[in-house]
């Protein structure tokens, strides 16, 4: 969460969960998930906070620390610190193998080889990367049509029970999004968030009847088409918007940007521009070989997290300079409880498979072509 907020006592996260209860977020038998709520917003909108909190999740005997937390850009603690227990879903139970959260196995920590990062040829890097974005193919989304994503992510997290903390991971699993230019329409199917494999409605309004607009931190396609595409006025909108979100301002830029990578669809001249505002923020690196959620090695253009000790790597294809995935990942050693979480440590991965546009929701490519 933001860094100005406290950590919260075990009493404070239960009363957090039953405020959320009182909103009609929360489901019974201590059992989470987003149900008929836009969802896609509130993932974009999470990922406007820090990562690290320890959070006490409702209905669930144990506790969980989320490494790599979605971060909320609901200002209210107590609002926020409950949406971090419905994306977690439950984690922890006591006896037997084979925990799931929301159809999601979980296993033994995440790990990688901590990559050198270097300035050097950094500046080229994003020259590259940029050219090759502006020359993708890269269709307008019309009216009727819908943005399709597939991506495959796992995290690694804390867990507690009985009093006895030690790392976990949650199952690589698949996610599919769809969502319309405006944003008013959508569909989305992940097992970390969805009991049912058919998946939930993104339509808006939602429950409650609110129709959030459009911002950075949740843009829709319509959004992104008006945002500047010169890369100074668009750092300094990145910088004024997510003001007073992440550690630093520099480390909140770079996070807002990554986002805009990996779960919306800008237009070409704008995902462009997008790499050359991330050559202006202080701090970006290289690191030569890292590797997507499936595995596949690339070049990471990251930043380094201070505050948290963690890098976040935006990967891409050595050779076609294609964005493949991100991860995030601990360099630095912590103290305390957070000693459990080693230099190497993988907190988040993830993996795009497939951006395109399809003519119906629920539509995949393969169904299109």
């Amino acid at each position: 969460m933001n860094a100005n907020t406290s950590r919260q006592s075990p009493a404070e996260g239960e009363e957090s969960a039953q405020l959320f209860t009182r909103t009609a977020r929360d489901l019974p038998s201590g059992r989470h998930q987003f149900h008929k709520e836009r969802l896609m917003a509130q993932i974009h909108e999470a990922r406007q906070e820090e990562r690290q909190e320890e959070r006490t999740t409702a209905g669930v005997p144990g506790r969980i620390r989320r490494l790599r937390l979605p971060r909320p850009a609901i200002t209210l603690p107590v609002l926020a610190a409950a949406l971090a227990g419905v994306v977690v879903a439950g984690v922890v139970r006591t006896g037997g193998d084979g925990v799931r959260d929301g159809g999601v196995a979980t296993g033994p920590a995440l790990t990688t080889t901590v990559g050198v990062a270097t300035t050097k040829g950094l500046p080229q890097l994003l020259d590259q990367i940029s050219l090759a974005a502006a020359e993708d193919d890269h269709p307008v989304v019309k009216p009727g049509q819908y943005v399709y994503i597939e991506s495959k992510s796992a995290d690694t997290f804390l867990k507690t029970v009985d009093d006895k903390t030690s790392l976990a991971s949650h199952q690589l699993h698949t996610r599919q999004l769809w969502e319309s230019p405006d944003g008013t329409k959508g569909w989305l199917i992940d097992p970390a968030v969805n009991d049912s494999p058919e998946g939930e409605t993104l339509s808006l309004p939602d429950e409650l009847g609110n129709t959030p607009k459009a911002h950075l931190g949740a843009p829709s396609y319509d959004y992104l088409t008006k945002l500047t595409t010169n890369p100074d006025e668009l750092l300094a909108k990145i910088y004024k918007e997510t003001e007073g979100q992440g550690n630093t301002p520099d480390q909140q830029a770079f996070t807002t940007i990554g986002d805009l990578l990996s779960e919306s669809y800008p237009p070409a001249e704008l995902y462009s521009a997008l790499f050359k505002a991330a050559a202006k923020i202080p701090g970006v690196v290289v690191v030569n070989d890292a590797a997507d959620a499936v595995g596949r090695h690339g070049v990471a253009v990251a930043r380094l997290d201070e505050a948290s000790g963690q890098r976040e790597e935006w990967i891409f294809d050595t050779k076609s300079h294609v964005f493949l995935g991100e991860r995030s990942v601990q360099v630095k050693r912590l103290s305390g409880t957070d000693a459990l979480i080693k230099p190497g440590t993988v907190t988040y991965t993830s993996a795009i498979l497939n951006r395109a546009i399809v003519d119906g929701i629920k539509q995949t490519p393969s169904q299109a072509g």
